[in-house]
């Protein structure tokens, strides 16, 4: 979750008004269900509406590089140092490395399986 300081929160409900097509005099067109309920991008410290986030945030390029630059979720690739976004928790190479670094643990487990039968073949011999 991306928490916001008080000025990031200001510049978040002035973009939230004036921008967001789902906000109706305040309340949220989303989460109306025949009552009226207010958007909860307008009053929480969070960014927790997705439309939002994704739809009227890169209009401020600004604030969401503000905002994206303390919530970076990319790991470092291992072999090249570069920022990637993974795929899962596991993941330590970018798209590029990942064949390559597959490619290197192949040859050296293949390597160590060799050298694993040498060694059986000279004790069967012996």
């Amino acid at each position: 979750m991306i928490r916001l300081d008080e000025a990031q929160y200001r510049k978040v409900k002035k973009l939230t008004r004036r921008l967001c097509a789902n906000n109706d005099g305040g309340c949220c067109l989303l989460l109306d269900d025949g009552d009226p309920c207010v958007c909860v991008q307008a009053i929480s410290f969070s960014l927790l509406c997705r439309y939002f986030r994704e739809a009227v945030l890169p209009a401020d390029r600004e604030l969401c590089a503000d905002i994206m630059r303390q919530h970076d979720t990319r790991k470092k690739c291992e072999l090249c140092g570069k920022p990637f976004h993974a795929r899962s928790n596991r993941a330590k190479y970018c798209d590029a490395c990942a064949v390559l670094a597959a490619r290197r643990m192949a040859c050296e487990r293949k390597r160590r399986e060799r050298e694993r039968n040498a060694k059986t073949k000279l004790q069967v011999t012996v």
